[in-house]
């Protein structure tokens, strides 16, 4: 991980079937880049596959989740950038793992 003042960068990796929860933020966008298998990607309403050294911004304030469709892991760096980067900046939409606001992932 790095970290400055307006920035941070995370190497995540999310498991064949699994997704992460529907959320928004309101201080901070992201830029998501594929490293390793493939990606869907949710932003608002647009709904789609990103697939190894592509990438897709999340604008701040939008809605979005990250799932992996395939048979292997998809690994992917998120660079976070804004005025906030502290993770009980989460807004849940839905989240199949149960847990509150603010909480992580």
């Amino acid at each position: 991980m790095a970290l400055g003042p307006r920035f941070q960068v995370k190497r995540i990796v999310v498991h064949p079937g699994a997704a992460l929860s529907l959320q928004s933020h309101h201080h901070r966008a992201e830029h998501w880049v594929v490293v390793e298998g493939t990606a869907r990607v949710t932003v608002n309403e647009d709904v789609r596959l990103v697939t190894e050294n592509q990438s897709v911004y999340i604008p701040l304030g939008a809605v979005h989740r990250m799932e992996n469709p395939g048979k292997v892991p998809m690994v992917l760096i998120e660079v976070q950038t804004g005025t906030y980067l502290g993770e009980d900046d989460i807004i849940r939409y839905e989240d199949v793992y149960a847990r509150g606001q603010g909480a992580k992932g």
